[in-house]
């Protein structure tokens, strides 16, 4: 019997979305979004390659919250907070099927990480049953 392998709960580059085009898809029409307080999140199917499956934008914008310092706390709070929940939407995906994630901050305040871990860990979960399709009914002889 071998023992299960354990969870890596790391957030290398790899797993970052950078590239210019597939943040523009991502905000373009074919997104979709949830939102639970202080997080949305805007997420989009794709096609997986042979990266990772899920890519994911971490965003806090200047007109929330003012001082630097401030943005780059919630930056932090949002990447620690997926980082330990990743495993959810990546075990959950159908083979050959990825998901292209972003996590954008809406309060106007510093939050604690508490609630900013519950609100991704909520949006991680309605994900998952978004991305897993309807399970067709059985059939009867």
């Amino acid at each position: 019997m071998t023992a299960p392998t354990p969870l890596r709960h790391t957030f290398p580059k790899a797993e970052h979305l950078c590239l210019q085009r597939d943040i523009e898809a991502l905000f373009s029409a074919g997104s979709r979004s949830l939102s639970v307080f202080p997080v949305r999140a805007v997420f989009r199917s794709v096609a997986a390659d042979s990266g990772p499956r899920v890519k994911v934008l971490v965003s806090v914008s200047k007109r929330k919250l003012k001082h630097a310092v401030d943005r780059n706390r919630a930056k932090r709070q949002l990447r620690e907070a997926y980082r330990l929940r990743k495993h959810m939407l990546a075990d959950a995906l159908p083979e050959g099927t990825g998901m292209h994630v972003g996590l954008l901050w809406m309060a106007a305040t510093p939050q604690p990480s508490a609630t900013v871990a519950r609100a991704v860990g909520r949006l991680l979960h309605a994900l998952t049953e978004r991305a897993v399709p309807a399970a067709t009914p059985l059939e009867r002889p």
